[in-house]
């Protein structure tokens, strides 16, 4: 059985808005069932912790609840539970716009645009996209050649 190569975008939020956090749930309910691909922590230093980290959720909590294997409505809900129903507004739009604003260090989108066979003219500067490149690029290279 091959792992699987995560491919819900970071550009991507649920109901309660959060950029990233489908991904997240993604990415760690595959590694919790053993089939996150190798080259994908279930959780890393970059947007996954900036999500736990910008929504004041603990990370070994939101490990030990993800042990839970829940729905991503389920985990959605476990979020707004632990903040008390709601969570903060502009801390998810300090959050969102973090994420949207980030762009990778040239050598990094130099070689994600490389491997996608995509020329660096500088219109692609975004993580989030150049992210989607190369997970549909390893995808591709995994899966389909």
């Amino acid at each position: 059985m091959s792992k699987i190569i995560p491919l819900i975008s970071s550009g991507i939020a649920g109901p309660i808005g959060v950029l990233h956090l489908p991904r997240l749930w993604q990415k760690v309910s595959l590694d919790k069932a053993g089939k996150l691909h190798d080259d994908y922590p279930a959780i890393g230093a970059g947007y996954d912790q900036m999500v736990l980290d910008g929504i004041g959720i603990d990370n070994e909590a939101f490990v030990s609840f993800m042990d839970s294997k829940p729905t991503y409505p389920q985990l959605e809900k476990w979020i707004l539970d632990q903040k008390g129903g709601s969570l903060d507004g502009d801390a998810v739009k300090t959050l969102n716009d973090s994420i949207v604003g980030y762009n990778h260090d040239d050598a990094t989108r130099q070689g994600i645009l490389g491997g996608a066979g995509i020329e660096d003219n500088g219109t692609i500067l975004d993580a989030i996209n150049l992210n989607n490149l190369e997970d549909w690029s390893d995808f591709h290279a995994q899966e389909i050649a």
